[in-house]
């Protein structure tokens, strides 16, 4: 495989993103009209990873004009691409957009069996602040709130 190229995501790749989040997150996945709410929105940004073609990672931050704080929305790497830096280099991409609007916060929540999204989180800078119980439905699993301040 190629590798994979970081271009800003559109409402052409709802339907690629909509397969890989499906496949990623099949208890809880966003819904194809949340999704293309947030590929739309003003105060969005959203990235593929594209390699050969086929989107194989997707990622997204929400950051409010003159708001100190920042939120990842989600990050997603296809089975086959992991473990290869993709997940590293789309998060760095939204660590660098969140400090360019000017955010001196970023939040996140991960699933609490996901220890290889933690540790990743914590590998760039953030920390574990609340957790939320059963957050993620229908599976009753909680989620980490984790937290990274200062730049990228």
């Amino acid at each position: 495989m190629t590798t994979p190229v970081l271009r800003d995501a559109t409402l052409d790749d709802l339907d690629a993103i909509m397969a890989l989040e499906e496949r990623l997150f099949p208890g809880d996945a966003w819904s194809a009209p949340m999704m293309a709410a947030e590929l739309a929105a003003p105060h969005t940004r959203y990235l593929v990873a594209e390699a050969e073609g086929a989107i194989v990672g997707y990622a997204g931050l929400s950051a409010l004009p003159g708001s100190p704080q920042a939120d990842i929305q989600t990050i997603g790497v296809a089975p086959a691409c992991r473990r290869l830096g993709l997940g590293t280099a789309l998060l760095t991409a939204l660590l660098e957009e969140a400090e360019r609007r000017g955010a001196t916060e970023v939040l996140l929540e991960v699933r609490a069996d996901n220890p290889g999204a933690q540790a990743l989180y914590e590998r760039h800078g953030f920390a574990a602040i609340a957790v939320r119980p059963r957050y993620y439905q229908p599976d009753d699993v909680d989620a980490i709130v984790m937290r990274r301040e200062g730049g990228a």
